[in-house]
C-alpha cells in the first residue's frame, strides 16, 4: 500500500519529478539535443520552437558542425547567425512577423 509521505518529503519528489525532461514530440528531442550539442541549454525553449518551426534534422547537421570548430567562442550566437545567413529564419510563420507589426505599431502611439 502507498503511504503518505510527509510534507518536506513530497516537496523533495516534486522537485525531483520536475527535473525529469518530458519530451512528447520528435522537435522537441532535436531541439533539447541542439542545445546540448552548442551548450547553450538556457535557450533551448528557441532552439525547440525552431526545430518545429524548420527541418529538424537540418538544424542539428549545422549545430554539430558548428560544435566542432574549436575557435567559436559563443556557439549559440554562431548558430543563429549562420541560419540567418543560409535563409533558414525567413520560414518562420507568419504570426510570428504579425506581432512584431503589432508591437511596433503600439511602440509608435
Amino acid at each position: 500500500m502507498n503511504q503518505l509521505l510527509q510534507p518536506s518529503e513530497y516537496l523533495k519528489e516534486l522537485k525531483k519529478r520536475a527535473k525529469t525532461s518530458r519530451v512528447y514530440y520528435k522537435y522537441q528531442l532535436q531541439g533539447l539535443e541542439i542545445a546540448e550539442i552548442l551548450q547553450d541549454k538556457k535557450h533551448k525553449s528557441l532552439y525547440i520552437k525552431l526545430a518545429k518551426e524548420i527541418d529538424g534534422e537540418k538544424l542539428l547537421q549545422i549545430a554539430k558542425t558548428i560544435a566542432e570548430n574549436k575557435r567559436i567562442k559563443n556557439k549559440g550566437a554562431y548558430f543563429m547567425w549562420k541560419l540567418k545567413n543560409e535563409g533558414l529564419l525567413k520560414k518562420l510563420t507568419p504570426k510570428q512577423k504579425e506581432k512584431k507589426r503589432k508591437k511596433s505599431k503600439r511602440k509608435q502611439k
